[in-house]
């Protein structure tokens, strides 16, 4: 194999073998080492965002109670 068609293979196999020889394991931790801060941000933001729309759901409310009218975002 040699010419044009050994270009092709070599495309092919940088993505396949840029970690070089690792076993699975290995691969698995890279893997969560690479992207497990991003996945723990992730819920991080989506518990924290439901935290607070409660919160602020709660607090128009007790508002809305208070003064006997419609609280922000509600209608009437």
């Amino acid at each position: 194999m040699s010419g044009p068609a050994l270009v092709p293979t070599l495309l092919a196999l940088p993505p396949v073998l840029h970690l070089g020889a690792l076993h699975g394991y290995e691969k698995l931790l890279v893997l969560l080492i690479a992207f497990g801060p991003f996945v723990v941000l992730g819920v991080v933001v989506y518990v924290v965002r439901r935290r607070d729309l409660a919160a602020e759901q709660q607090e128009a409310g007790a508002r809305a109670d208070v003064t006997g009218g419609p609280g922000p975002g509600e209608r009437l």
